[in-house]
C-alpha cells in the first residue's frame, strides 16, 4: 500500500475535528487537483468522523493537531 499526502497543521479550538479534515482535504483538492481519500489524525483523537469518501484513519506517528491528508493507493 502506497499513500501520497500534504501534512496539515490546524489548532483552532472553535472548529470541529471534521470542519479541519475538511478544510485540509479542500486545499488539498485545490492545489493538486485531486480530492483526497484518506486522513490520518493522532491516534488518541477519539471523536468519530464521517466524511464521505475520505477515511479517517488514527497514528502514532501523529502530532495532536496534525493531519496527513492524500491519495491512498491500493
Amino acid at each position: 500500500m502506497e499513500m501520497n499526502g500534504m501534512l496539515w497543521f490546524d489548532n483552532d479550538k472553535k472548529r470541529t475535528l471534521a470542519e479541519k479534515i475538511k478544510r485540509a482535504a479542500d486545499y488539498f483538492d485545490k492545489k493538486y487537483g485531486r480530492v483526497p481519500n484518506v486522513c490520518f489524525v493522532n491516534q488518541k483523537v477519539v471523536e468519530v468522523v464521517d466524511l464521505p469518501g475520505i477515511k479517517v484513519r488514527p497514528s502514532g506517528i501523529i502530532l495532536p493537531n496534525h493531519f496527513l491528508v492524500g491519495m491512498e493507493e491500493v
